[in-house]
């Protein structure tokens, strides 16, 4: 459903509000930033994303630890790595044998699939990624891996909104004078993208009849992607920092 003029006045000055600078302090966002090399905002960015859900502090928290298990070098200890050296790391249900798999994984993609970007781009085909994602999955796991880990990578077409791929996605595509995202892959377009959904965002899309659908899930992610890109084809998913503030922060 299309969002009235006034909506979308309203969502443009929150998404100029939150999409400051001084947003990064308090999001996730800040763990790859610590980084200035392409390799390693990506890495850091990925695993960071990987352990988004929950507490924020805690998510921080232990994306940090992540970090300084991998010597705060990330692209150079996944090039480097030995076999499931490290020993002890959890994050909810994310265990020290999913972290020693995913750097196996990405010491695979970089070294054999041209690096992250390149992964994902190889299958993204029309105005979305959610094709792409999948495929990536694919690719993430086609070396030796524990079941267990399979359930860390959402797949949008078994039906996730795969929230945190989305979120990843943002971060490394969109582009802007604020700074927080990154903008470090030009093989994507930011049109091309969706929005992480979740339940802050779902709520207050669906509070402004952005959404109707009542599950966070792969259809919901369509019906909203169809309501943001209305007001926004070339940047839809800056309404990202709109319906969190409005949802974290506003209480909205």
């Amino acid at each position: 459903m299309a969002a009235t003029i006034d909506i979308k006045e309203f969502l443009d000055e929150k998404v100029l509000f939150y999409n400051q600078p001084e947003f990064i302090s308090s999001d996730p966002i800040q763990v790859p930033h610590r980084y200035q090399l392409k390799e390693d905002i990506e890495i850091a960015a990925f695993l960071t994303a990987t352990i988004s859900w929950g507490n924020r502090k805690m998510i921080i928290k232990n994306a940090g630890r992540m970090m300084d298990l991998m010597g705060n070098s990330p692209y150079d200890f996944v090039m480097h790595y030995d076999q499931d050296s490290i020993d002890q790391y959890v994050h909810r249900t994310f265990n020290t044998t999913d972290l020693n798999f995913f750097i196996r994984s990405l010491k695979n993609i970089y070294e054999n699939h041209d690096g992250m970007e390149m992964a994902f781009l190889k299958n993204v085909t029309g105005n979305n990624v959610q094709e792409g994602i999948h495929h990536f999955k694919k690719l993430f796991f086609e070396i030796e891996h524990p079941l267990r880990t399979l359930k860390h990578v959402s797949d949008p077409l078994k039906g996730s909104a795969a929230k945190r791929i989305n979120m990843f996605l943002r971060w490394m595509v969109r582009k802007d004078s604020a700074g927080v995202d990154f903008g470090i892959w030009e093989g994507l377009l930011p049109s091309q993208l969706s929005c992480p959904l979740d339940v802050h965002s779902g709520n207050i899309a669906r509070k402004l009849g952005l959404l109707h659908r009542k599950q966070n899930d792969a259809r919901a992610l369509a019906e909203l992607d169809a309501s943001l890109r209305a007001m926004d084809p070339l940047d839809p998913v800056k309404y990202d920092f709109a319906l969190f503030g409005l949802g974290v922060f506003e209480k909205f």
